[in-house]
């Protein structure tokens, strides 16, 4: 549900409301229609979901219906990227792809820019991955707000994955969101360094003795301060999926 706004002190103009919001990014490793009970308990005012089905295809009529105003992409009808409201409203941005994959970008309000991410193979022998990230970046970093932005999602990716001899490593992406103002929400609230997470957000074969942290949420400094994140608990999350949610709080929007 949306978060309450209130108005601030005297000392603010009257006409200053701050407002709180809450943004779910998870990938639900298919068949999400199954899986909305464990997400709604979240009570986030945008869903963005990795891996999930085309509502407009679906023969789930309940998931069909919460879906309605839903944003949705995909090479194939039963796995997406799909960003799901029924408290704000959303309106998708019509930037090229150029073929990439997969990447929403949309607005929240007409007031938050957001990206949607699930780096894929995309059938490249060399850009996989976050190599997708990079090029989209190449492309479009021009177009995104340096203020009230967001870009989350599964990057397939970490630090640690780094090879020394390629210029699109996670680490020549994180070079690249810096350079526009954009940072690490968890790296940010932790200080953590990259790589070296303590929280994981996936478990390969969900197995709990491989653990990474391969998704992200970037925002613009002038969210960043106002943020709080939390990941998701494999003991709650992984009969759902191979991916644990990542939860963002941001207030003073």
């Amino acid at each position: 549900m949306a978060r309450p706004c209130s108005v601030v002190s005297s000392s603010v103009p009257i006409d200053v409301v701050l407002c709180s919001m809450r943004i779910v990014t998870w990938n639900c490793n298919g068949a999400l229609r199954k899986k909305l009970q464990p997400l709604l308990a979240l009570s986030a005012d945008v869903y963005i979901v990795q891996e999930c089905e085309n509502p407009e295809h679906s023969k789930e009529l309940s998931y069909k219906d919460w879906a309605k105003s839903s944003l949705w992409i995909g090479e194939s009808r039963h796995k997406g990227v799909g960003v799901f409201s029924n408290t704000t409203e959303l309106t998708k941005l019509d930037w090229d792809s150029k073929g990439l994959q997969s990447f929403l970008p949309f607005t929240i309000n007409h007031q938050i820019t957001a990206l949607a991410v699930w780096t894929r193979q995309a059938n490249s022998p060399t850009f996989r991955y976050i190599g997708q990230a990079w090029k989209y970046l190449q492309e479009h970093k021009a177009r995104i707000p340096h203020q009230k932005s967001i870009i989350c999602g599964d990057f397939n990716s970490n630090a640690c994955w780094d090879v020394w001899d390629r210029w699109w490593n996670h680490s020549d992406v994180l070079r690249e969101l810096s350079q526009i103002g954009f940072d690490s929400v968890y790296h940010h609230c932790t200080a953590e360094p990259q790589g070296k997470e303590s929280q994981p957000t996936f478990f390969m074969h969900r197995k709990i003795e491989k653990p990474y942290h391969i998704d992200h949420a970037f925002l613009s400094a002038d969210l960043l301060g106002n943020t709080s994140i939390s990941v998701g608990k494999a003991s709650d999350w992984l009969e759902f999926s191979d991916h644990m949610p990542v939860v963002l709080e941001i207030s003073n929007i």
